[in-house]
């Protein structure tokens, strides 16, 4: 199995659950990621492309295996704050 997934990558727990409200209440995620990400996936509108369990780091990768599409949500990581939106599931 493997997830597509896009993230938005900040420096605190505050910035990141300001987005996901922003995101919540129908701003655009890849818009948000290419105003607000430290990541260089940000340009790309923090997609990250079809990955396989164990690729990215724990915490990610448990967020992304244990939700479906369209699924979004923050997560702390050892990279800082992420808002993340599973965008596509392959069995």
């Amino acid at each position: 199995m493997e997830v597509r997934a896009s993230h938005i990558l900040v420096g605190s727990e505050e910035q990141a659950k300001d987005i996901l409200n922003k995101i919540n209440s129908g701003d655009d995620f890849a818009e948000a990621a290419k105003k607000y990400s430290k990541c260089p996936s940000g340009a790309k509108g923090g997609d990250l492309g079809f990955f396989g369990r164990g690729r990215m780091v724990k915490e990610f990768d448990k967020f992304c295996f244990s939700h479906k599409k369209d699924d979004v949500g923050v997560i702390k990581t050892e990279f800082g704050w992420h808002v993340i939106k599973v965008t596509g599931v392959k069995k």
